[in-house]
């Protein structure tokens, strides 16, 4: 499957941006998803990930009450709305798949990868 990431750009703390993720090449709803960001002179992190019907989520710590995913299968699409975000938001961020059917948080149990879309949050 491959993936192309959208949505990011430069935000005022406190402000919200919505990141896309559409997918192609095989059918969508057989991938579970998820987005992973990285900062400069970071590891790559999980921000977020939801099954293949978008019945279940599940969020890093950095994100909960604050980060929502989403998916419309029909749209081939994944979703990540940030809201009250934060200069420490800063990062590339990356849409992810897997085949796998449980939630997964490492890097290493995602397939397939999008090419990353920046988000820039100034103080």
């Amino acid at each position: 499957v491959q993936l192309q990431a959208s949505g990011g750009g430069l935000v005022q703390a406190g402000g919200s941006l919505r990141l896309s993720c559409a997918a192609s090449g095989r059918t969508f709803s057989n991938y579970a998803m998820a987005w992973f960001r990285q900062a400069p002179g970071k590891e790559r992190e999980f921000v977020a990930a939801i099954s293949r019907s978008g019945g279940s989520t599940y969020y890093a710590d950095s994100g909960k009450g604050r980060f929502t995913i989403s998916r419309d299968n029909a749209k081939n699409t994944v979703y990540l709305q940030m809201n009250s975000l934060k200069p420490d938001d800063t990062a590339v961020y990356y849409c992810a798949a897997t085949e796998r059917i449980v939630l997964v948080t490492l890097r290493v149990e995602y397939d397939y990868w999008g090419q990353g879309t920046q988000v820039t949050v100034s103080s």
